[in-house]
């Protein structure tokens, strides 16, 4: 380890005096008091809820305790990860402009409401280690001309050519701030309330690791490295991606690994899949997850085309990196649906559809700014069950769309993220969009807990869409062939449907979802599949299956999905 995390510092620090930056970080791992019980290896079992913390209110206690309550009552057994987002106290963004990384937010709950969580539950943590709040101790110290954190932040002369640097928002690289030093313009990436922290400094990441193993200590499980591409600053370069990103990276794996080898490292990358999958490192040294971020939108454009054959060409390039390395899959989260991760996979034709239908069906649009000066789509801000579905469609087959989009997603390699407001079927939240002015309001709605537990029951499109992902869930939790680690085959049978194989020892599952609004007969040959003409005959109780001794008959209703698990 030692000559690991040297290597790392001399990289990032070639001027620094290395041996005593080392000696600070074995000091924080001797300190390093984590002694949980973890389950090393991800299964067919893993699950993960994406959450506020403040998701239910009301019933005259904190959101936290109201959220485990909930996840008690209605998805224990089913999901057994949970991922609080940012329940720190914050200043903007729903918590992504952290005001105390040590802190619980006593509006949300406390520590201990965070341990009771850990006891039943794997945990999700965000660290936001790229930005603080401008109203944070760290910065507010700064701007009085506190000497120690003088180095904290990044501090441009406004004339400097920033025209390389890569813009996720259409929104100013630099801040103009007033400090007893007189006026600076300052790094903020994301917005003038969230102030990108300064790596070059070996204070910083000092501190930041002595967060990371706080959290771990508190019972992280899994640690989401938030907005991780753009740490290190070059100017001069695109300032994301940068090999002092990777090294910083895998400098917090090696801290990992020495002290809590079962913490996973989660990196959240919102980027064409060659750049999101570089943080697998060499499949050993850095993350061991990365969002799967082509999914949303490309499940999004196969259904509203009624064509599988993109899909399906992009999924058979997607292959393990390692024995330790996984997909996190999902397609709704917190955020809105990003764009760029589908460049490169269809032309910006294609992309611009999306986004018309996505204004047509009662979302919004975002944009970013281009090195060009000129701007280009980022993300479509609208919930994933109204972005599936026109309102001119029947509500059961907006329903079946929307269970069946998942189900391609619990079915593939990987480890699949749910947010709470697709298993709760929650429809565009515009009131939202008007109270904040931010369009990711939109699919960040809050509820009292009693209504949404009258809704769960009384509630048709609520009902059917948590009642169908409980089903799901527990089926997939008791097959061996959904683990992580199974083998993944994509079958190219038709371009109206999306068809996988998924096996592991003698166990397999075939999932095969029809994509369209029409009935779509197949003729499958069972030896591609890898099944005998036994194995389907005792099926056909489940679905419309027609036999002989080379193939099969299936018939698929629009939009039906099934999943055909043999040995």
């Amino acid at each position: 380890m030692t000559d690991k995390i040297k290597e790392k510092l001399m990289l990032l620090y070639p001027d620094s005096d290395i041996d005593k930056i080392y000696s600070r970080i074995i000091e924080l791992i001797t300190d390093f008091k984590g002694n949980k019980k973890r389950i090393k290896d991800f299964s067919e079992e893993d699950v993960i809820l994406i959450t506020y913390g403040d998701q239910f209110r009301g019933n005259e206690q904190k959101p936290l305790k109201n959220l485990k309550m909930f996840c008690d009552e209605y998805l224990k057994g089913a999901v057994n990860t949970i991922h609080i987002l940012p329940f720190y106290p914050y200043s903007s963004d729903d918590g992504f402009s952290v005001i105390d990384y040590e802190k619980v937010d006593d509006n949300l709950g406390s520590w201990e409401d965070i341990e009771s969580f850990s006891q039943e539950y794997k945990l999700m943590f965000d660290f936001v280690c790229n930005h603080i709040s401008s109203k944070s101790m760290w910065f507010q110290e700064y701007l009085k001309g506190n000497p120690i954190y003088k180095d904290y932040f990044i501090e441009v002369d406004k004339e400097t050519d920033l025209s390389q640097v890569v813009r996720p928002r259409a929104l100013p690289l630099l801040t103009e701030f007033d400090t007893v030093y007189g006026k600076k313009y300052i790094w903020t990436t994301f917005s003038d309330d969230q102030i990108d922290l300064n790596y070059k400094n070996p204070d910083v990441l000092i501190n930041m690791i002595k967060i990371l193993l706080f959290y771990i200590e508190r019972g992280a499980d899994l640690i989401r490295l938030d907005a991780i591409g753009y740490l290190w600053k070059e100017i001069g370069t695109r300032c994301i991606h940068l090999e002092q990103t990777h090294a910083v990276v895998q400098l917090f794996r090696d801290i990992l690994d020495k002290v809590a080898p079962e913490v996973k490292i989660i990196t959240e990358t919102n980027v064409p899949h060659e750049e999101n999958i570089s943080y697998f490192g060499d499949g050993h040294n850095e993350a061991q997850l990365v969002y799967q971020f082509p999914l949303p939108p490309l499940i999004l454009y196969t259904f509203i085309n009624e064509n599988s054959k993109v899909f399906t060409n992009w999924a058979k390039t997607i292959k393990p990196v390692s024995d330790e390395t996984t997909y996190f899959n999902f397609l709704a989260s917190h955020d809105g649906i990003g764009l760029n991760p589908l460049r490169g996979i269809v032309d910006e034709d294609e992309i611009n559809k999306l986004v018309f239908t996505t204004i047509k069906r009662g979302g919004l649009v975002s944009y970013k700014n281009n090195s060009d000066g000129g701007q280009s789509p980022y993300e479509l801000n609208i919930s994933y069950f109204n972005a599936l579905s026109d309102a001119s469609e029947d509500v059961d087959i907006k329903i079946k769309k929307f269970l069946n989009a998942y189900s391609i997603i619990l079915a593939m390699q990987g480890i699949p993220g749910i947010y709470v407001h697709s298993i709760l079927g929650s429809k565009n939240y515009c009131e939202g969009v008007i109270q904040t002015g931010q369009n990711r309001s939109i699919n960040r709605e809050k509820f009292y807990l009693e209504k949404i537990v009258e809704d769960l029951n009384n509630d048709y499109i609520r009902n059917r869409i948590y009642n169908g992902f409980i089903k799901l869930l527990n089926i997939r939790k008791k097959s061996k062939a959904f683990s992580p680690k199974s083998e993944q085959k994509i079958l190219d049978i038709s371009s109206d449907v999306i068809a996988i194989i998924r096996s592991l020892d003698k166990q397999k599952v075939f999932s095969i979802n029809n994509i369209t609004s029409k009935e779509v007969k197949l003729i499958l040959d069972i030896e591609e599949i890898g099944a005998t003409k036994k194995e389907f005959e005792s099926l056909s109780d489940k679905v419309d299956i027609i036999t002989n001794d080379k193939y099969i008959m299936l018939n698929l209703k629009p939009y039906e999905f099934v999943w055909l698990a043999y040995e």
